[in-house]
């Protein structure tokens, strides 16, 4: 399993032991870029989030939902988000 990690000081422990099966990936500071999941996110929030205010906290949910759902139909567009060259070497 790989798991890209972005070094933040919060995020970091004396105490963790990193499981043999497990490989972390260190992402430059300051680089939200090298990250799929914000690329993911951005997706969604430009698509169901730009301009809204939302009543409740349930519409929210519902729209990130949708959304999430919306992308799961598209995993070539999911690809081309997401498959970075630093990753490639975890393939």
């Amino acid at each position: 399993m790989v798991m890209q990690v972005d070094g933040a000081s919060y995020h970091r422990s004396g105490d963790l032991l990193i499981p043999e099966n497990i490989r972390l990936i260190f992402q430059p500071p300051r680089s939200p870029e090298l990250n799929p999941t914000e690329h993911i996110w951005e997706e969604i929030r430009e698509k169901h989030f730009y301009n809204r205010a939302f009543e409740t906290l349930d519409a929210v949910s519902n729209t990130l939902c949708k959304g999430l759902k919306e992308l799961m139909d598209l995993p070539e567009k999911i690809s081309s988000m997401t498959y970075f060259p630093h990753l490639q070497m975890t393939t």
